[in-house]
């Protein structure tokens, strides 16, 4: 019983949630005469409640939880030099240039096969 209470109240949540999110949106366009700086306070209030109410759920704490786990690993993070960032650019551009040069060649030998064909 209190599993599917606990579940009935996620359900809610996300309900309540998304319902907000979509006021937000419906009420942005609903007032558009209205200055631009109380629609994006509106819009940001109304966001921010969702946000807020969407993080009690289960998936927001797992997702909350997973934002959090990341910033730790993007710490862990060994980053290239600009010395390496420079020459794997250059190689990623050569490469590319290669590439281009023979889809052009074959572009050009299949459009002049096709037109000796068809006359």
């Amino acid at each position: 019983m209190e599993v599917r209470l606990g579940t009935m109240q996620n359900y809610f949540r996300w309900s309540v949630g998304l319902f907000l999110i979509a006021i937000a949106v419906y009420g942005n366009s609903y007032y558009s005469l209205e200055p631009l700086l109380y629609r994006v306070l509106g819009v940001l209030v109304l966001l921010a409640l969702s946000t807020v109410i969407l993080l009690t759920t289960v998936e927001g704490k797992e997702g909350l939880k997973l934002i959090l786990e990341s910033r730790t690993e993007i710490r862990r993070v060994v980053w290239p030099s600009r010395p390496e960032t420079t020459q794997t650019t250059l190689i990623v551009i050569v490469a590319i240039t290669i590439a281009g040069l023979i889809l052009w060649g074959l572009d050009s030998l299949f459009g002049w096969a096709t037109a000796s064909l068809l006359g």
